[in-house]
């Protein structure tokens, strides 16, 4: 069978937020660039569907957010929870300084098609779906490109860089021997979708109760439900049975007592397995990892599509002008590192601090009731604090902006 042979300055592997994201930046700036997506298509429930109030700034730096916010999405200005018998406010967006004060939910594929839309612009962009890349092609110690299996049969990229892209369970990341740090999870999450009603309630919200949590994000249509369990447990909770999970839902969201029915089987429950580690080094002489592929985010806050955004634009920025001329360098590839690095490592100190604190608390099994802890006590109190979660979780630690050119 014939191999296909792509020459570019960029490969990228991985269609998913970050991919995409760096591929039009880069083709934008007049990069080569090809992405390869193992998919037919974006069309996958319950992924990160949160497009973040810095992810929106960009679409502006970018002058596409107005055609942007004519999609089909839900704007969510505060984040609600309730622990225990104590409910309260999470997190206040219309308190941060960007230009949208809220997060749009949006379906992960509406926002990669309109991505791929725009990067098709460009006449060095470059897609090639269902595309699987399986291994990394390398001479005298470097990365020069990607071995990879089509439809129609197997494919070489070469490339003076190739970029990890391709998720927590990156293929190349594993090729390529990078070292990872796992930090723990003492969760899983189950999720499914109900029907919304009129009479239902209408904020995004998270509801902590002893030995359970659930989370209730409004799609507007629909419901999308997450039930956090013990790290684990998934299969301990299947052999209950559907009728015993049916109504452990019902006790979480008791005004969807009605509708626990539409939760037909447990091919309509996803489950998540939660991890949260990250790469010590992120790239290798002609490879760079960003997103997931670099450092697994906990879905706490859901800030992980944040995160790879922006690991793309600092990658744009840092990337475009030595691409320019060839190869980047090691030290090159370093800078992305030492530049998204830092906001990596205490994003998930947080959220491990969150894990330990609130939800392994929750989670854990007895009868002694809960007591919200301190940090949440304040911030039911005193309405002002509501803005620091907010800028954790809509902008980030360190908010990328866009500084490389359009050619």
């Amino acid at each position: 069978m014939t191999t296909t042979t792509r020459v570019v300055r960029c490969c990228i592997v991985g269609g998913g937020p970050a991919g995409m994201m760096l591929g039009l930046l880069l083709a934008r700036a007049g990069i080569s660039v090809l992405v390869l997506e193992k998919h037919a298509d974006f069309l996958r429930d319950f992924r990160g569907d949160t497009i973040h109030p810095s992810t929106l700034e960009l679409m502006h730096e970018l002058g596409i957010l107005e055609e942007f916010l004519q999609l089909p999405h839900q704007q969510v200005v505060r984040l609600a929870a309730q622990f225990g018998d104590f409910p309260f406010t999470l997190a206040d967006f219309t308190r941060l300084s960007t230009r949208c004060k809220f997060i749009a939910m949006m379906p992960q594929w509406d926002f990669l098609d309109f991505l791929v839309r725009h990067a098709k612009s460009f006449p060095t962009f470059r897609i090639e779906m269902r595309t699987e890349a399986t291994e990394l092609i390398e001479e005298a110690g470097r990365v020069i490109g990607v071995r990879g299996l089509t439809p129609s049969g197997p494919i070489e990229v070469r490339a003076d860089l190739v970029v990890a892209a391709d998720g927590r369970s990156s293929v190349l990341r594993e090729r390529a021997g990078l070292s990872v740090e796992d930090l723990g999870a003492p969760m899983d999450v189950f999720w499914f979708r109900l029907s919304c009603r009129p009479a239902d309630p209408t904020a995004t919200m998270g509801r902590f109760d002893l030995g359970r949590i659930f989370v209730l994000i409004n799609r507007g249509e629909h419901w999308q439900c997450g039930y956090v369990i013990p790290k684990g447990s998934a299969e301990e909770v299947r052999r209950r049975g559907l009728e015993a999970f049916r109504a452990e839902v019902a006790r979480m969201a008791p005004w969807a007592t009605d509708r626990v029915g539409e939760i037909r089987d447990w091919e309509g429950v996803k489950l998540l397995t939660v991890k949260v580690d990250r790469l010590r080094q992120w790239h290798r002489p002609g490879l760079l990892c960003i997103g997931d592929a670099a450092h697994a985010m906990s879905p706490v806050g859901g800030v992980g599509i944040n995160l790879a955004i922006q690991d793309a634009v600092a990658g744009a920025n840092l990337l475009w002008e030595p691409l320019r001329a060839g190869p980047p360098t090691l030290a090159h590839l370093g800078r992305v590192q030492a530049r998204r690095q830092w906001p990596t490592r205490v994003t998930q100190a947080l959220q491990v601090l969150v894990q330990r604190r609130v939800i392994s608390r929750a989670l854990q099994d007895g009868q002694t009731p809960l007591v919200p802890p301190l940090a949440i006590r304040l911030l039911a109190r005193y309405r002002f604090l509501q803005g620091l979660p907010a800028r954790l979780v809509g902008v980030g630690v360190r908010a990328e902006h866009i500084r490389s050119p359009a050619s």
